[in-house]
């Protein structure tokens, strides 16, 4: 019994080995989750396999290795193909069960390609993150908080990216396409990971380790937000009511155009226009002044009579006080000198 066991591991050992040597599909070795909790698995795959359909199969053998769920199914456990990446996922949720799984491609007309995973369940993980997803902008930063337990003090700590396996270590300021990462360890079981200067090129799977055993995370780079303020375009509502409200109205003569800018440094214009119903009113209030001016009646001819008459009495009262004005005064002036000249006598003699 005991040959048969050993001759089983030794096949078994084989087999992963062959498999694990391959470069048409990828994955990570050692995972490890809290029991209950969630995991997700990416699996890298050759660019012969884009079309093929993908599943996710348990079981220590690969031969005998049961499928749980591939793509367009749904369930606890659900594989997505993103297919732009070469590259399919495996979200697992409220996991039970420590052991061999393996991500797989199904060949028509032939065997089957897959590599394995070993995945521990446990309550207490040998390594967990905060946070599995992370999001920051182009230019910006992500801090992850990853967790191990205290026999993993000594271990190497690593942070690494899925797509090209590189890694970053403890303790060390590298850069990845511009990305500045540093890997802080505290030695009490806590390593932040600073991502600075992101890039879009930054996005994609990641893992933290401590030793042979790590955990996933994703991150996402999001764009950077504009800083300027684009000019907003009249909408086709706006421009037809502009129309029925001048409709009629504006014609080609001092039609004027101005542009201006308001606060939020978006562009409003203004129209000066003439308009025919300008235009009519003028040529109304001319033909009124060149129009001959109505009939006089007999009592109207009366009164503007009276009127006159009394005018002219007038002119003549004000011309005669006058006169005799004049004749006072010249009256008063020879007075005084005849006065004037009986005193220069007297004095004489």
């Amino acid at each position: 019994m005991h040959f048969y066991s050993l001759l089983s591991s030794l096949i078994l050992f084989v087999l992963l080995l062959c498999i694990s040597d391959s470069e048409s599909l990828k994955t990570l070795k050692n995972l490890a989750v809290r029991h209950g909790g969630s995991l997700t698995i990416p699996c890298l795959y050759d660019e012969k396999y884009k079309s093929k359909r993908k599943y996710w199969c348990k079981g220590q053998d690969w031969l005998l290795c049961k499928i749980v769920a591939s793509t367009n199914t749904s369930g606890r456990t659900s594989v997505t193909d993103h297919p732009t990446q070469n590259m399919f996922t495996v979200e697992l949720n409220s996991l039970q069960d420590s052991g061999y799984y393996w991500c797989a491609v199904e060949i028509s007309g032939g065997s089957d390609d897959g590599d394995y995973v070993y995945l521990t369940v446990s309550s207490d993980p040998a390594v967990s993150v905060i946070n599995s997803r992370v999001s920051g902008q182009e230019g910006g930063g992500v801090s992850v908080q990853c967790l191990y337990r205290a026999e993993y003090k000594n271990k190497q700590i690593k942070w690494c990216r899925f797509k090209d396996k590189r890694c970053f270590l403890w303790g060390r300021t590298d850069t990845s396409q511009n990305s500045a990462v540093l890997v802080s360890d505290d030695r009490k079981g806590s390593v932040s990971v600073e991502m600075r200067g992101l890039q879009k090129s930054d996005a994609g799977w990641y893992w933290f380790s401590a030793g042979d055993v790590g955990f996933t995370v994703h991150l996402t780079v999001t764009e950077r937000p504009s800083t300027t303020t684009p000019v907003t375009p009249v909408s086709a509502t706006e421009k037809t009511s502009i129309n029925e409200t001048t409709s009629g109205l504006i014609t080609n003569r001092g039609l004027q155009l101005i542009k201006s800018r308001n606060k939020k440094n978006e562009y409003i214009y203004f129209v000066l226009l003439c308009s025919e119903t300008m235009t009519k009113n003028t040529e109304t209030t001319t033909a009124e002044l060149t129009t001959a001016p109505p009939a006089v009646t007999a009592s109207e001819k009366e009164n503007d009579t009276s009127k006159s008459g009394k005018i002219q009495y007038n002119n003549v009262n004000t011309r005669l006080i006058w006169i005799l004005l004049a004749v006072g005064l010249g009256l008063l002036l020879i007075l005084t000198i005849i006065i004037t000249c009986m005193l220069a006598k007297k004095c004489s003699k």
